[in-house]
């Protein structure tokens, strides 16, 4: 072999289309990545009152009772499909797939579209106990109750999106005064009935973001009633903890659901304004929609810090707790203002 020639032989050095592919997997990367930035982003506000007048002008329709809180809840379950990287639960590709703090959040978001699409099914819609409940409002029900996680046959966007679609139809119905069928009941019952879903979630979120540093926890399940049981005995006195991995999941999930229910609390002070301010309780919704109002508030730490109480480093999931804490006692309050007045 020709000297020459064994100098320019050099079997160890990369070929060309392994050069492309580390190019193509660099490229590949970095648009992933950023991607992955542009979507990691919690919805912004809206004004409820603003976005009500705006489907009632588009619609030709009245702001009737009810109006702005149907809007509302349209708008948020809009916003959970529509947001910036669109709904990311169930995306099984990069980015969507590797992200866990948004999804968190949509779940929250959810969580209190379903409580409430109960209750204006079981409630809201209806004038008493045995009056017959609205077939639109049914259906819809069942449509924000599926799977979180479908990815296809059917996705669940588009379930979502059927259950936007009969909202909409119940709220065009709402705004048109010629229209008996469809009917919201601003009554001091049903804001308690939707309050106590509030406080039931809440209440849970609370004690799960506390369980951040971990602490002993007494069995309080049967205090009160001397007569009370229960199917399986437990332990008088646990230790409570979340895992460190689930520390940021339970924080966006309650970021979610407070985004959700704020907003849902400023459509209601309008639409059962004569009911609050009969009962003198328009101060203390408003207190409640403070409280949540500072759940939403800039996380300037690239992560959920979980400092040890009165420690160095500061306790995100505590702080959140605060927040939700106060919020909860005040919707107790307000609820025992609206039973007894």
């Amino acid at each position: 072999m020709p000297m020459n020639a064994d100098k320019n032989f050099h079997p160890k050095s990369p070929t060309r289309f392994f050069k492309l592919g580390i190019y193509f997997l660099a490229a590949y990367v970095l648009l992933v990545g950023a991607l992955g930035w542009w979507w990691d982003k919690e919805p912004e506000r809206f004004d409820v009152l603003e976005r009500a007048s705006s489907n009632a002008a588009s619609a030709s329709r009245q702001m009737t009772t009810g109006y702005i809180s149907a809007s509302t809840f349209i708008t948020i379950a809009e916003t959970l499909i529509d947001k910036r990287g669109g709904y990311l639960s169930n995306d099984i590709f990069p980015p969507g797939v590797l992200m866990d703090n948004i999804p968190e959040w949509e779940f929250g978001s959810l969580t209190l579209l379903r409580d409430t699409a109960r209750v204006f099914r079981n409630d809201f819609s209806r004038s008493q106990s045995q009056s017959a409940e609205n077939p639109i409002l049914a259906e819809a029900e069942g449509r924000f109750f599926f799977d979180n996680n479908s990815w296809l046959f059917p996705q669940t966007e588009s379930e979502y999106q059927e259950g936007i679609d009969l909202f909409r139809n119940y709220l065009s119905m709402l705004g048109d005064e010629n229209e008996t069928d469809a009917q919201f009941y601003s009554r001091a019952d049903n804001l308690e009935k939707w309050l106590a879903t509030l406080e039931t979630r809440l209440g849970s979120l609370s004690l799960r973001l506390s369980a951040s540093v971990g602490k002993r926890q007494l069995d309080t399940s049967l205090s009160g009633d001397s007569a009370s049981s229960q199917s399986t005995s437990t332990p008088a006195d646990s230790f409570v903890k979340t895992p460190w991995m689930e520390l940021d999941n339970i924080f966006y999930e309650t970021r979610g659901y407070c985004w959700a229910s704020m907003h849902m609390l400023k459509a209601m002070e309008i639409d059962f304004a004569d009911v609050l301010d009969k009962k003198a309780a328009r101060v203390s919704l408003q207190q409640i929609i403070r409280e949540l109002e500072g759940t939403q508030a800039a996380l300037w730490s690239p992560i959920v810090l979980n400092g040890e109480g009165l420690g160095l480093l500061a306790n995100h999931s505590l702080v959140m707790a605060s927040y939700v804490s106060r919020a909860n006692a005040a919707i107790i309050d307000l609820r025992n203002l609206l039973v007894k007045g």
